[in-house]
């Protein structure tokens, strides 16, 4: 069970996420939207989604640098794994404590109110507690983190995504005695990665590039419509 869950489904939820995403955008791409409800409720929203999204990005970016990033490297910086584990434990613990205060404004906000609720799908509800339980989890690890603060599990858990990237077999060991909480933060994770071409959270790969480069400025003018009263008397 260890071997699939840590050494085959990464691999099947890469998979998924990439070309499940190339299919929506190719075949449905009318569907590749944020699908905001700014216009039904504009309370809550902008301090939810500015929370969310910043602790997010944070956390996302903090994980994507600090698992990949081969270990040599930060040799050659001269830091320490002590001093990155704690690095991780302040940084992500701040923007995860930020990301699920501004999660669970919006999950209040598209549960109660009953226009939002009305106009949201069950992906958009479900995507979101997803979300708020895997930042709950990334901070509930934080109480195991602390415990062994020689960033000896960090390095498991740094070389394991970096072995799933570079195709080593025996990857998955490496994380197969590590502490449960840590293995449902994993499986969750992919599980998200597997959702991700079938929800909203497409719209994280939308760069808005092509609206920087634009030209010049888009010019609108107003049309004057001429109504036809009938014949005169």
């Amino acid at each position: 069970m260890s071997y699939f869950l840590f050494g085959v489904l990464p691999y099947l939820a890469l998979t998924v996420l990439v070309f499940g995403s190339i299919a929506r955008y190719e075949r449905d791409p009318f569907t590749w939207k944020s699908s905001s409800s700014q216009l039904l409720r504009r309370k809550q929203l902008v301090w939810g989604s500015i929370l969310f999204h910043v602790g997010v990005l944070i956390v996302f970016f903090g994980h994507l640098v600090g698992m990949l990033t081969p270990v040599e490297i930060f040799h050659m910086l001269g830091m320490s794994y002590g001093f990155k584990q704690v690095l991780a434990i302040v940084v992500g613990g701040v923007a995860g404590a930020m990301a699920i205060v501004g999660g669970a404004m919006l999950l209040h906000r598209r549960l109660f109110d009953p226009r939002v609720r009305a106009n949201s799908s069950f992906a958009d509800t479900a995507i979101l507690v997803l979300l708020c339980a895997q930042l709950v989890l990334g901070l509930g690890t934080i109480l195991v983190s602390i415990q062994h603060l020689d960033g000896g599990e960090m390095v498991k858990f740094m070389m394991w995504a970096q072995g799933i990237f570079t195709l080593q077999a025996g990857a998955w060991e490496l994380v197969a005695d590590v502490h449960w909480i840590f293995k449902l933060h994993i499986l969750l994770g992919l599980t998200i990665f597997i959702l991700f071409p079938f929800t909203r959270l497409v719209h994280m790969l939308s760069v808005p590039v092509r609206y920087v480069l634009r030209p010049g400025y888009q010019i609108v003018r107003t049309r004057k419509h001429k109504v036809n009263l009938g014949p005169r008397p």
